[in-house]
């Protein structure tokens, strides 16, 4: 399996993100903004942007000169082995609750592993409920946000391995059966755009997924909503996307 070379946005902010966590590393007696701007060499909205996300998910914090030194976050996921993973799952969980809450939508982190959909972690509730899995998640990539962002990211050979694995059933009237015309959408899929199930898994649901790649793990990070309110569907699918980043920073770490 194979990734596709083009990173997505937040890849890109992660990068300036962990430039700025070197950084401030560098002191432990705290360093200031300015110090900062000059050796990571960002603009000054970028970086204040940056370190407004960082203190948020408590990965620097702020001094009482107005300098920044390493946050608890950060610390806790810098723990070796099985620490590390708890801390980290500990970290995303909270970070979907907190997703869920503010789109008002459920949540969801899936990855890619040997050849199959695995949805690791979810956060829903009784006004926010998650999708019925009438048809197994791991055959039904075709039709849904998530297994679409996450076939995006695999090559051509990938694809079509999978779906050697998994034919392209028809869930409901809207699902994508024809495997060249699921290519052709999937090639055509910017991406900085939200990849969208508009019923094709499920009548009554909408979805929206947003790839999260780190290294060679391919994922992505996903909403669901009930079809009546498809009205939301994109404001959510965009702030979904504008929260993708700080998901993908924890697992860089």
């Amino acid at each position: 399996m194979t990734l596709m070379p083009e990173p997505t946005a937040p890849f890109h902010s992660v990068q300036y993100a962990l430039r700025v966590l070197e950084t401030v590393a560098k002191y432990t007696g705290g360093v200031s903004e300015a110090q900062i701007a000059r050796e990571t060499g960002l603009p000054a909205g970028q970086l204040a942007h940056l370190l407004l996300m960082l203190r948020r998910e408590e990965y620097v914090e702020r001094t009482g000169d107005g300098g920044y030194v390493t946050g608890e976050s950060l610390v806790l996921l810098g723990a070796g082995g099985g620490d590390r993973k708890k801390a980290l799952e500990r970290k995303l969980q909270r970070s979907l609750y907190a997703l869920r809450d503010r789109i008002g939508a459920a949540v969801y982190l899936s990855s890619y592993v040997d050849g199959e959909i695995r949805i690791t972690q979810y956060a829903d509730g009784p006004r926010t409920p998650r999708v019925h899995e009438w048809v197994d998640f791991r055959s039904a990539a075709h039709a849904m946000a998530i297994g679409k962002c996450l076939l995006t990211q695999l090559d051509h050979d990938g694809r079509r391995d999978h779906l050697s694995r998994h034919r392209t059933a028809r869930l409901t009237s809207k699902t994508i059966t024809n495997e060249k015309v699921l290519f052709s959408k999937l090639d055509a899929q910017p991406v900085s755009v939200p990849v969208l199930d508009l019923q094709e898994y499920a009548v009554g649901t909408v979805c929206a997924a947003v790839p999260i790649t780190a290294g060679r793990s391919v994922g992505s990070l996903a909403l669901s909503l009930p079809v009546g309110h498809a009205h939301r569907l994109r404001e959510a699918a965009d702030t979904l996307n504008r929260h993708a980043a700080p998901m993908l920073l924890s697992m860089a770490l």
